[in-house]
Formats: C-alpha cells, sequence, structure tokens
C-alpha cells in the first residue's frame, strides 16, 4: 500500500475531522436553544442512562474519554444536579455513578433533539452502506488497539 501524502486523503484525518465537526455542530444547536451543557457533559450523561451500575473508570473506558477529565466533567454535572455519585464500599478511592431524577429527565426531555442530530447525520445513506462503514470502522479501531 502506498504512503499518502496528503493529509486530506488519510483516512483517519478524514475521521477526525468528521468526529470534530459532528460535536461542532451539535454543540452549536446546543447553544441555540441555551441547553447549558457541552456535547462532552452529553456524552457522560448518556452512557450513564444506559449503564445500570456504573463507576468512574468503567465511565471513562466507555465514553472513550481521560479519567482527568471525567473527574472535572463529572464535578459540573454533579454541581448542576445531573448526577450523583456514592463511594464504593470495597473501594474508597471509586466511585458508583448515575443520574438523579433531574438528569434523568434532562436526558428523555432532549433525546428527541439528539434522535434529529442523528438522522441529519446520516441523511443519505441506505442501511446496507451504514452497516459497512460501522464494519469498517470497528475494524479500525480494531486495527489501532
Amino acid at each position: 500500500m502506498e504512503v499518502e501524502k496528503n493529509i486530506e486523503n488519510v483516512i483517519l484525518f478524514q475521521i477526525e475531522k468528521t468526529s470534530k465537526m459532528a460535536k461542532m455542530y451539535s454543540q452549536r444547536e446546543f447553544d441555540k436553544i441555551n441547553l447549558g451543557i457541552t456535547i462532552e457533559q452529553w456524552i457522560l450523561l448518556k452512557v450513564i442512562q444506559e449503564s445500570e451500575q456504573l463507576s468512574q473508570k468503567e465511565l471513562a473506558d466507555k465514553s472513550s474519554r481521560d479519567p482527568a477529565s471525567i473527574t472535572r466533567t463529572l464535578d459540573l454535572l454533579e454541581k448542576k444536579g445531573f448526577i450523583i455519585r456514592r463511594r464504593i464500599p470495597e473501594n474508597r478511592r471509586q466511585y458508583e455513578i448515575e443520574l438523579t431524577p433531574s438528569g434523568a429527565d434532562f436526558v428523555a426531555l432532549n433525546m428527541k433533539m439528539i434522535h434529529e442530530h442523528r438522522i441529519l447525520s446520516i441523511k443519505g445513506f441506505s442501511n446496507d452502506e451504514l452497516l459497512v462503514l460501522k464494519a469498517m470502522l470497528l475494524r479500525i479501531q480494531n486495527n489501532v488497539k
């Protein structure tokens, strides 16, 4: 395989560029309606909402985030009343994280908008194309583990 010299033709660059554009779009939409949170905060809320019990380390793993930045983001989400952290009895340095009723309501209230963003992002793709794209992205992820 020939080494690509033009960065615009490098697949990993295009993946990164696409991810940044999607985050910027979503953040602009969040800001338009004064949602009051960042994309990073939303991602953590959604991962927490989808998990029954979750430690901070598991949250970092599931969200592909740095544990240090997770701590700062969780501090903000806790101040907003969206999450609670409980010490794990057998491990004094770890916390179990869950949504508060207010956090669960916030996620539920905003899922329609998130769903609309997701639909827009895949507009024009067939189901077969989406399956192939997902398989390719998963293969890249496995290649670089």
